[in-house]
């Protein structure tokens, strides 16, 4: 399961409405990399495969793909708007550490690969 805060689903359908597709959705993903061995991916999307996941959070359309559903299991995303110090923050629950960045995270049970850290995360 996946929290999304209703200001965190405020902004992002506000970003989708912006946006010059209607069918687009959020998809969130993990892939290995980053300063702590896992790097979150938020962005949007228009293309489902056969082993995404859909959920309807706030009546907002959220896609995971099959490998990222274990890693992100129980994460709660928010958005703070507080000038220069706001923006989408996510908490891991199964996260045993994470950079200094937030985008960057280690797995309870996996290591995953650990990389120099970039500003850049794609899902």
């Amino acid at each position: 399961m996946i929290t999304i805060s209703e200001s965190a689903t405020d902004k992002i359908k506000e970003l989708l409405a912006s946006e010059e597709s209607p069918n687009l959705f959020l998809r969130l993903g993990v892939k290995a990399g980053g300063c702590s061995g896992f790097s979150y991916g938020m962005g949007f999307d228009d293309e489902q495969k056969d082993d995404d996941k859909i959920l309807t959070i706030h009546g907002l359309k959220v896609v995971v793909d099959e490998d990222s559903s274990k890693y992100l299991y129980g994460v709660e995303i928010d958005y703070t708007d507080a000038g220069m110090g706001g923006g989408f923050s996510i908490n891991n629950p199964n996260a045993v550490a994470s950079c200094g960045c937030g985008q960057s995270f280690k797995h309870k049970e996996e290591q995953g690969n650990v990389e120099k850290c970039d500003d850049k995360v794609e899902a």
